[in-house]
This record gives structure tokens, C-alpha cells and sequence, in this order.
């Protein structure tokens, strides 16, 4: 149902019987990691101005994964995570993936 790089790709989905006897496909409640479990890739630094499918398209190449933020810092508002230029904000792994040799782990760095 989603892509790979989803952040709801493998939260389960179920249906519903609705009382015409159509069912409702839909995804169950997706549950953010524990931030601590996710491997470092690296620390940015918010700049003035900055937007968080910014720093994602720049850190991951991508803008939309900019979830992975988000999950790291147990944060849904993303304007949150980028309101104080200064703060340092952890770039990790999806959740899941182990860290590998030549992946630093600063695992606790704490996000600002």
C-alpha cells in the first residue's frame, strides 16, 4: 500500500464492516520509535528561516523524509523542530535498521 521509504509502510492495515455490509480498508496507528533506539547519521544545525523537508532533501535527498527528523526528536510538528535557529537536530536511520560499520552512532545526542 505504501513505498519503502513510507513512514507508514509497514504499519499493518485492517478493514472495517460498515452497516451495509461495505467494507473500509484503512492503516492502524502508527506508533514513533523510541528516539533513542535510532542510529546517528549526523547532527544539523537549524539555520534562520530553515523548513523541515529542507534540511531532509539536503541531509537524505529526499524532502518527504523528513518523518525520520521528526520520529528522532518525538516531535509531529516539524515548525517545532526549526523555530530556534541554533538547534542541533539528530539525522538518523529509519527505525529497525542496525547500525553498520563505517555508521557512527551518537545515539544520545540529545536534539537541542
Amino acid at each position: 500500500m505504501f513505498t519503502a521509504t513510507s513512514r507508514y509502510h509497514d504499519v499493518p492495515t485492517a478493514t472495517h464492516t460498515l452497516p451495509d455490509g461495505r467494507t473500509a480498508g484503512y492503516v492502524r496507528r502508527r506508533f514513533p520509535p523510541d528516539p533513542a533506539a535510532l542510529t546517528t547519521l549526523a547532527l544539523h544545525t537549524v539555520a534562520p528561516g530553515e523548513r523541515l523537508d529542507l534540511i531532509a532533501a539536503r541531509e537524505l535527498g529526499d524532502p518527504e523524509q523528513a518523518w525520520r527528523i521528526a520520529d528522532a526528536h518525538r516531535d509531529l510538528d516539524p515548525r517545532t523542530l526549526t523555530a530556534r535557529p541554533g538547534r542541533r537536530l539528530r539525522i538518523t536511520l529509519p527505525a529497525g535498521l542496525p547500525t553498520g560499520p563505517g555508521v557512527p552512532d551518537a545515539g544520545g545526542v540529545p536534539g537541542g
